[in-house]
């Protein structure tokens, strides 16, 4: 298993690893047994939907064609949602949206969501929401860009589901997180403001504090950290106590898997989206059962508001992306369990974040009454850490009658957080701010929509999928000096084709050298070198 330096020891046993690897593809078979039967059951339901069926309009029908629904709904895979923003009203007006990619890496696309305005109407500020990194799609903030919208060029970090990331393309952990956020705001330029919610406040505080420390003329304006575990030992909520009574060993040892074959990520280290729901749901079990029976219910009562209500809801609450062991681990530890930002300990490439030393981004804490998941208090301790910017730019807002989605979601939140933030923005935004120019030029005009994957993922029988199927390892043997010996060890790691090794950065030769014979990782960089001359790739581009 690859390993990176400054990272948790993600290392198991190769016992453990065999029975990672046997939980995470028995859940696969399961889910791929299931499908013939998911496909009887939407054709049930599509039958005794059919008006022409005598027993459509009946208790009796309406109950067959709940109850199948119901089954393929529950046992289906939720793939990922779509933001579907098609326009926005700005100044009065209905403008259309743009959906792009202007900013790419291998866990982490920046989507810009571009309004069709006048050239000539003046600039709103730039805005980078930084989604949570914590099982859950980006699509889960849909509500909070759709009302960030009509005030601010708005753009949001879309994380990749890690099982869907080639062991070629590195490891992503806490460090390369921050790295990310920086590297984000230097693309945005000057004048940038961020909002971090949940999860990614502690890497966008120590992003904004590294940034401080070297006098980077691209630091944030202003930063908004809502909802986040910046000091959990403050008012802890059950997750809070759950992650400190347990030891960074025992998460590695219960929770991280190995991606199975075939998907892209085959032997990565992760912490798998099915294991994270399942604890989604064990928190509120009886709450998700009797919402699943109010469901029927609305089906066969003939409810349509309702059940497409629910519809819409549980379609982004199932949907879960994989999460790498490295990011995962380090997180849990750094965060949860030693406390070591608020302790002053936490460190970004064995430098120390400092963020007193912040003077030049304005802050701004926001907090849910009834958060269950960030205690009140967690986030407002940024206000303390940050004790070099005056009080003039420092704010904290609690909102009454809120829990921990009703901070960037629900309509609290857009009468009541909304007109917060965007005041905090526009008083704190920047007349010299760099305009986008080049920022906002499209890597991709749309994100990619595989709709032919997306239905074999979702159906059940994704290893059918020719896009997820390696090469053959024959295709290793045009490199000169690489033997079979040396192509069944880099098929351990997911590696099978020359593209893939042309595409390695340096961190992951860095890597796999650890892990391969002595000769064959001295003969890493000579096979790599020899694979980017085959297709066409310069090795000054690699990063």
């Amino acid at each position: 298993m690859l390993r990176r330096r400054n990272s948790p020891d993600i290392g198991v046993t190769a016992k453990e690893r065999a029975g990672n690897v046997g939980i995470y593809q028995f859940y696969e078979l399961n889910h791929a047994v299931l499908a013939p039967w998911r496909a009887m059951a939407d054709v049930t339901r599509l039958a005794f939907q059919n008006p022409f069926n005598p027993f459509a309009e009946t208790p009796f029908g309406r109950s067959v064609a709940a109850a199948a629904e119901l089954f393929e709904r529950t046992t289906r895979r939720y793939g990922k949602p779509e933001f579907g923003l098609k326009d926005v009203e700005v100044d009065g007006k209905t403008v259309a949206i743009e959906e792009r990619v202007v900013w790419s890496k291998p866990f982490c696309d920046l989507l810009h969501f571009k309004r069709d305005l006048p050239s000539d109407r003046p600039r709103d500020p730039k805005l980078l929401i930084v989604a949570p990194m914590s099982g859950h799609y980006a699509t889960l903030l849909r509500g909070t860009v759709e009302a960030m919208l009509p005030f601010h060029e708005v753009f949001i970090t879309d994380w990749t589901d890690a099982r869907m990331v080639p062991l070629s393309k590195g490891h992503f952990d806490l460090d390369d997180f921050v790295d990310y956020i920086v590297e984000m705001l230097h693309h945005l330029g000057s004048g940038t403001h961020v909002m971090a919610v949940c999860q990614p406040s502690v890497p966008v505080l120590a992003a904004a504090a590294v940034m401080a420390e070297d006098d980077d003329p691209c630091q944030a304006a202003s930063m908004t950290l809502m909802g986040g575990p910046i000091d959990t030992r403050r008012n802890p909520t059950a997750v809070n106590m759950f992650a400190d009574g347990k030891s960074v060993d025992w998460f590695r040892r219960h929770v991280i898997m190995n991606v199975p074959f075939p998907h892209p990520g085959f032997m990565r280290a992760v912490y798998p989206g099915f294991l994270q729901l399942s604890g989604f749901m064990s928190m509120n079990l009886d709450r998700h059962v009797s919402a699943h029976h109010e469901f029927f219910q609305h089906l066969v009562d003939g409810d349509g508001d309702s059940a497409e209500k629910h519809r819409d809801f549980y379609d982004e609450y199932l949907a879960v992306m994989d999460l790498t062991a490295e990011f995962y681990l380090q997180t849990v530890e750094t965060v949860f369990i030693r406390h070591d930002l608020p302790r002053g300990e936490m460190r970004h490439r064995g430098r120390l974040v400092r963020p007193e030393l912040i003077k030049k981004t304005a802050l701004l804490t926001v907090e849910g009454e009834r958060d269950d998941i960030s205690g009140v208090g967690q986030t407002e301790a940024a206000q303390s850490l940050c004790s070099s910017l005056p009080a003039e730019m420092k704010y904290h807002h609690l909102q009454p009658k809120v829990g921990h989605y009703g901070v960037f979601n629900g309509t609290r939140f857009r009468k009541e957080i909304v007109p917060v933030i965007a005041d905090f923005i526009r008083r704190f935004a920047r007349e010299d701010a760099k305009p986008l120019n080049g920022a906002a030029e499209a890597v991709r005009s749309n994100p990619r929509e595989d709709y032919h994957a997306r239905f074999a993922d979702a159906m059940g029988f994704s290893a059918l999928a020719v896009d997820n199927l390696p090469a053959v390892a024959t295709d290793l043997n045009e490199i000169v000096g690489l033997g079979p010996a040396a192509a069944d060890s880099l098929n351990e790691f997911g590696i099978f084709q020359v593209s893939q090794l042309a595409e390695m950065t340096s961190e992951a030769i860095e890597a796999l050298q650890g892990e391969m014979s002595p000769h064959a990782g001295e003969a890493l960089e000579s096979w790599v070198a020899q694979a980017r001359r085959m297709m066409g790739v310069a090795a000054d581009t690699r990063h």
